[in-house]
């Protein structure tokens, strides 16, 4: 499989990209590959089109399938394994943010959760913990503004972002109108 030079440089850029989010080189690379591709791909494509071998394509491809980026489908008369990514922006956006928040916030409530249990034997400690309370606080609250965006529509999601700023205003609004009904 050859790369044309546009798609050649839209991999070499997920490459990059991928060792800033914590996946390495090869494995952002072998995603761009499938993002980009009009087919699913076997593994043998993906070590040419990246001339990368075909253990590393194995190991990324089965770390995009934990982060469940990529799923493996099969062709009628051929018993290799192909892969694909979703093919809905949304639905990748959701699946990356389920992730991240599975791998990087949970855990950091649940120790936040278990800092604040333990008593404080100093004012140090009493001072440390009213910060991790403050942080606790914000995450949580965070957490649950995901909660309620992933339950939006892909459509009312897609509003409510190209909205951006403009959302403050309708806050502003709502806030006006309650303060009018209370005089």
């Amino acid at each position: 499989m050859n790369l044309s030079p546009l798609a050649e440089r839209f991999v070499l850029h997920f490459g990059e990209m991928g060792s800033r989010w914590g996946v390495n080189r090869t494995v952002g690379q072998i995603y761009a590959v499938l993002f980009i591709a009009p087919s699913p791909l076997n593994a043998d494509d993906i070590v040419d089109a990246l001339g990368v071998s075909r253990s590393n394509v194995s190991m990324g491809l089965k770390e995009l399938q934990s982060w469940r980026l990529v799923r493996m489908v099969h062709q009628a008369g051929d018993r290799r394994d192909y892969f694909e990514t979703p093919k809905d922006v949304w639905e990748i956006f959701r699946t990356l943010a389920e992730e991240k928040r599975k791998r990087e916030i949970e855990p950091t409530l649940s120790f936040l959760r278990d800092a604040l249990m333990d008593a404080p034997g100093d004012d140090a400690e009493r001072h440390a913990q009213e910060k991790m309370r403050q942080m606790h606080e914000l995450i949580d609250l965070a957490n649950g503004w995901f909660d309620d965006i992933h339950e939006l529509s892909p459509q009312t999601l897609e509003s409510l972002m190209r909205m951006g700023a403009k959302v403050s205003r309708v806050l502003e609004f709502a806030n006006q109108l309650r303060g009018v009904g209370r005089e």
